[in-house]
């Protein structure tokens, strides 16, 4: 069978963190301790090897979580970095399903960190028919 790359992005731009002025991001849009549920579709009933790809700024602990449909991707999501960073994780504590899906980021609120993310691309492949 012969597969095909797809992907759907998702522009989060957001600001999570316990204070509204710990970071001076004013591109996102501050959301506290969790972004709003965003929605893409994947547009076949047979995803497979899902991964997805984030830019993330000035994170400093590892506790934040991607979630997938409601479930944690497993593992940790995001890890720290000073800066700017584009970070790749597999999918695999959670599933993709044929139409609408949902991504929401969460951070560990028994940390004080503040961070930014910008795009999240969700990947697949599918097979062509």
């Amino acid at each position: 069978m012969a597969y095909r790359a797809n992907y759907a992005l998702v522009n989060v731009g957001a600001y999570l963190g316990p204070d509204e002025e710990a970071l001076d991001v004013p591109w996102a849009e501050y959301v506290g301790d969790a972004t709003p549920e965003f929605e893409f579709t994947v547009p076949t009933d047979r995803p497979s090897d899902p991964y997805v790809g984030l830019q993330a700024f000035r994170v400093d602990s590892y506790g934040h979580e991607l979630r997938i449909n409601g479930e944690s991707l497993g593992g940790f999501d995001v890890p720290p970095t000073d800066g700017w960073q584009y970070w790749e994780d597999a999918i695999t504590d959670a599933g993709l399903n044929e139409g609408t899906n949902t991504l929401r980021i969460r951070r560990d609120e028994t940390t004080d960190d503040s961070f930014a993310v910008n795009n999240v691309t969700i990947h697949w492949r599918e097979p062509v028919e």
